[in-house]
């Protein structure tokens, strides 16, 4: 597969993860009415949640984006 598809497709399916998880522990905090809509604790919930997101997407990219190459068993 074409690494660069791989990158985006990488990237894209971590964007989806965020905003799904975010999206759901607002409406869990607006709902327990935690905050209200457009406060600053709505923000802080989007950016937390972005932050671990980025994190644990980088600690796992090494697996995902490896070279094709280094994952193929030596063959002699």
């Amino acid at each position: 597969m074409n690494r660069t598809f791989r990158g985006v497709a990488y990237v894209s399916v971590w964007v989806v993860i965020w905003g799904t998880v975010a999206s759901l522990m607002d409406w869990m905090l607006l709902t327990g009415e935690v905050y209200e809509t457009a406060s600053s604790g709505q923000a802080v919930t989007f950016i937390a949640y972005g932050a671990a997101t980025v994190v644990l997407a980088t600690r796992f990219s090494g697996r995902f984006l490896a070279d094709a190459d280094s994952e193929a068993p030596d063959q002699e």
